[in-house]
């Protein structure tokens, strides 16, 4: 395994601004920044909580399957919501996905970048073998 870090962009106008990357992969960790539910090539988001949540979800998978990683090699998920309410609608989603790999997880409620974010979801993962 190399020791070489590597960068992954999903060519987000947040990762220029801001300066950070969506994903680095150092050894055999993944490390994927806080991601939210904005379709990055049309910079839209929907108002509804459990697209959203959808939505944040492919562009995670994207990320670790760049990294040559996957769902099923998180160890570690966090979870930040402005309205603790709008939680339960996303366990669904967040069962299908994270359902094998049963990480450790986290619910935090506080504010976002953008009053239009409903969740954002940041992740650890461990590449396969």
């Amino acid at each position: 395994m190399s020791d070489e870090r590597r960068r992954i962009s999903q060519g987000s106008t947040f990762e220029q601004q801001v300066g950070y990357s969506r994903a680095v992969v150092d050894g055999r960790w993944v490390f994927v920044a806080g991601t939210t539910g904005f379709d990055y090539a049309t910079m839209t988001i929907s108002d509804d909580i459990v697209e959203q949540v959808d939505q944040t979800l492919t562009n995670i998978d994207a990320a670790l399957r760049e990294a040559g990683s996957g769902a099923d090699d998180v160890v570690r998920v966090r979870y930040f919501l402005p309205d603790a309410a709008d939680f339960e609608a996303c366990w669904p989603s967040l069962r299908a996905y994270f359902g094998t790999a049963l990480p450790a997880a986290t619910m935090i409620v506080a504010g976002l970048a953008d009053p239009r974010m409903k969740i954002e979801i940041e992740v650890t993962a461990r590449m396969p073998a």
